[in-house]
């Protein structure tokens, strides 16, 4: 494990503040050239799924290559973490790829069945497919993105990704039973999430009302609680922690990766636990960055509202 050197000012550091500015519309700026240049593309990600992203190219000559950006949970291509890295990456040179997974951002009609964090298979052939669109790809995911991103990069072991260089998983949730107790502990962190997951269901619900009823969900106070409905009524898993327990990356994932993978991680995360972290194994081909500061997903570096993380990305890259 590498220590880190992200030393944000002192009214900067604390942690809710940094996780809270990072998603907060005060980063959107009213007109970037990432979005000005944006094309929607529908992915095929098999067995009928289909995936939204939006693709920025440049227009002033070769790039220096292709990001794929995955946002976190009920986050989407549109977060405002999202877009400000995809703007600064794009502002240096970089082609910039944003996925929505399914039931996000405005997606929601594009397949019947949920959303569930397990979903590995769709996310990597919509991973992969974007990495064709350039010889040379990169790959950035933050929080639940970040561990669809650190088990691509385990995947790519088995499968590989022609052309895609180094992936960047930032605060991904190594135990997502943790997190989501995690979540639940802290008033307005479960707030957030819950009005976010609440309206990502009535819109679901909606679309597909004779599938759908989740009326009594929506009545229910913590994540978990409403994981453990959702879960043992519309999917195969004995309940939550064995929903949880199929996607937790304790063991087995990080020292697997076959191409190069940096895991950055924050020890004041609220809502992934850093000591989960401590006991990881890497390899060859991976490393853990902890940082002192940073909150989930922040980073926040100054008034401006950038991210450390966000030059570093351009350095890690090559």
């Amino acid at each position: 494990m590498i220590e880190g050197d992200f030393r944000p000012p002192w009214y900067l550091r604390g942690a809710f503040f940094q996780s809270m500015l990072n998603s907060s519309g005060f980063r959107n700026p009213r007109f970037t050239a990432l979005a000005a240049v944006e094309e929607e593309l529908i992915v095929d990600a098999g067995g009928g799924v289909r995936l939204q992203g939006f693709l920025s190219r440049r227009r002033d000559g070769a790039p220096k290559g292709l990001v794929i950006i995955l946002h976190g949970w009920e986050g989407s291509a549109r977060s405002a973490y999202v877009l400000s890295t995809g703007e600064y990456l794009y502002a240096r040179g970089y082609d910039v790829f944003r996925l929505n997974y399914r039931d996000h951002g405005d997606s929601h009609h594009l397949n019947e069945g949920l959303f569930l964090g397990t979903l590995i298979d769709e996310v990597f052939a919509a991973v992969h497919h974007a990495a064709g669109l350039a010889a040379r790809s990169y790959l950035v995911g933050f929080s639940l993105g970040g561990s669809f991103a650190a088990r691509i990069a385990a995947r790519c072991a088995g499968e590989p990704v022609a052309g895609l260089r180094h992936i960047v998983a930032i605060n991904p949730p190594l135990d997502p039973l943790a997190s989501t107790r995690a979540i639940d502990r802290t008033l307005f962190v479960r707030a957030y999430f819950l009005k976010k997951w609440k309206r990502s269901l009535r819109k679901k619900q909606e679309l597909f009302p004779e599938r759908y009823d989740f009326s009594d969900m929506l009545g229910m106070g913590t994540c978990m609680e409403m994981t453990e409905e959702l879960v043992r009524r519309y999917t195969d898993y004995a309940g939550a922690a064995d929903y949880f327990g199929r996607y937790t990356l304790t063991a087995g994932c990080i020292d697997r990766a076959a191409v190069p993978l940096t895991v950055l991680m924050a020890a004041d995360d609220p809502v992934v636990p850093a000591a989960d972290f401590h006991a990881l194994e890497t390899n060859e081909h991976s490393r853990i960055i902890m940082q002192r500061y940073g909150g989930h997903c922040g980073y926040i570096d100054g008034p401006r509202l950038g991210s450390w993380y966000q030059a570093e990305l351009v350095r890690w890259f090559g």
